[in-house]
């Protein structure tokens, strides 16, 4: 016949399996909301500056792919920057879709005080706030987008690595309620002409 302590032994070992999921997506939960070591990136070369790497006229290269790595749709974005001298930047974005679509996007960009990127745009809610170290460029917010005649807010953490040769790899992650949805790829490489794209 089992003790009592036995009892209690199992008893708290099946509780804590119980607990387990829970605890895992805790961890989960409190790693996904911690705040990336920027400071790392620091000595990274080349140094990107968003305004300068920006200005004139750039072209971009991307894919949307499945939370399953399944590429679901491609685009070329042309981008023409313009600073101000309010310090701030916008950037003209027009996509052209490979299944047909065309759509455009109006980016404005500042800097605040303590040296961080606000970002605003018409399907932007709210602003993308981001911190640039050494080669890096890290800004998180959340986009509105049309799913089946519904607004659905995604949230986006969106990464940029400048290269040599003025090549700029952006890879963003989008979740809704702490779930992965996709991934967005971009590498941007500027037009030599500094003309219109």
């Amino acid at each position: 016949m089992r003790t009592v302590c036995e009892n209690m032994k199992t008893i708290r070992g099946e509780a804590a399996m119980k607990m387990y999921p829970l605890v895992v997506l805790i961890a989960i939960f409190l790693g996904g909301c911690s705040k990336p070591d920027m400071v790392r990136y620091l000595d990274n070369q080349p140094p990107l500056d968003l305004f300068t790497y920006f200005q004139g006229s750039t072209t971009g290269y991307g894919m949307i792919q499945d939370r399953g790595g399944n590429m679901t749709r491609q685009f070329v974005v042309g981008i023409r920057g313009e600073t101000s001298l309010e310090n701030k930047l916008v950037l003209n974005e027009y996509f052209d879709w490979s299944d047909g679509e065309k759509s455009t996007r109006v980016w404005t960009i500042k800097r605040d005080d303590d040296g961080l990127l606000i970002g605003t745009a018409a399907d932007v809610h709210g602003e993308a706030v981001g911190m640039v170290s050494g080669n890096v460029l890290n800004w998180r917010y959340y986009l509105n987008i049309d799913v089946d005649g519904r607004t659905w807010k995604i949230s986006l953490d969106d990464w940029m690595y400048l290269q040599q040769d003025n090549v700029l790899i952006n890879k963003t992650r989008m979740s809704k309620f702490g779930i992965h949805l996709g991934d967005i790829t971009i590498v941007f490489k500027k037009n030599n002409n500094g003309g219109e794209t």
